[in-house]
């Protein structure tokens, strides 16, 4: 399975987080948001410029930036 950062998913596109690269702040704030390893998620769509990123993970859906995401390694299905 490929590995990519999340920012590089296609819509409808799922996957396994592997890890979170942010450190200090940045990095607590994601995984406050359930983003850490191990966690499904699936990409439900982008705003018109791309950005930000709609996905599903665990039954809600959450969006994030692109440079917030960019720091999101993620094993796709």
């Amino acid at each position: 399975m490929a590995k990519v950062s999340m920012r590089h998913m296609k819509e409808n596109q799922s996957g396994k987080i592997v890890s979170v690269k942010a450190q200090g702040e940045l990095g607590r704030r994601i995984r406050d948001m359930g983003l850490f390893p191990g966690t499904q998620v699936t990409i439900m769509g982008r705003a018109p410029l791309l950005d930000p990123v709609a996905l599903r993970i665990m039954g809600f859906t959450l969006t994030l930036r692109n440079n917030e995401a960019d720091y999101i390694e993620v094993e796709v299905n």
